[in-house]
């Protein structure tokens, strides 16, 4: 007489993350830093703002345009460059070098990061600091009209920002490598100096 063979067990595996839940946490994760970016930027350019003269304000104005131009430029460099000249400095242990292919294997985000969260704050702010400015120049200057003032601002600022991100495209193209290595370097020395501190706790 035969008997029944044993029920097979089958080992568990691990659920694989769906695509969609990854999309939704990265979603999730754009919208907290793009919120919490946009105050702690919006607060800094009020405050600096609020005490500074005609001249600084026109100073914090140009700086909050830099660097939406900046890192515009590190957002086209990150998908634009490629791994192999970095794989060949991390073999030479060369400084940066492991952080810049991290970089170029998150390029999606990062990108994402440089150009849709930190690159559009800074061009919405730059408006709003745009108009600041006219209400500063308005009050040295009784016989400007903050309306036209307002409007030319505004209008500077976004041909200023067009002009830069449409002159920095190309040299982003041109020295990605070179451009990645940079920003690399700067995360490189920022791990540094933290693991410096953990060591002296």
């Amino acid at each position: 007489m035969k008997t029944d063979p044993s029920p097979v067990k089958h080992k568990k595996t691990a659920h694989p993350v769906k695509p969609g839940n990854a999309r939704v946490k990265w979603l999730i994760t754009i919208f907290v830093m793009a919120l919490l970016i946009s105050a702690v930027f919006s607060f800094l350019s009020q405050e600096l703002l609020v005490a500074a003269s005609l001249f600084g304000a026109f100073i914090v104005l140009f700086t909050i345009i830099v660097t939406g131009i900046l890192f515009d430029l590190l957002g086209i460099a990150v998908t634009a460059a490629e791994e192999k000249p970095f794989h060949s400095m991390s073999s030479r242990k060369v400084r940066g070098a492991s952080e810049s292919i991290w970089l170029l294997r998150n390029a999606d985000k990062v990108s994402s990061i440089c150009n849709d969260v930190v690159g559009d704050i800074c061009g919405i702010i730059s408006g709003a600091a745009a108009a600041a400015v006219a209400m500063e120049a308005v009050f040295y200057f009784h016989s400007l009209s903050l309306r036209i003032l307002q409007i030319l601002l505004s209008a500077f600022v976004a041909a200023l920002t067009i002009c830069g991100k449409a002159f920095c495209k190309q040299i982003a193209l041109q020295n990605s490598t070179a451009i990645v290595h940079g920003f690399a370097k700067i995360i490189y020395r920022f791990k540094r100096i933290f693991h410096r501190k953990k060591k002296t706790k």
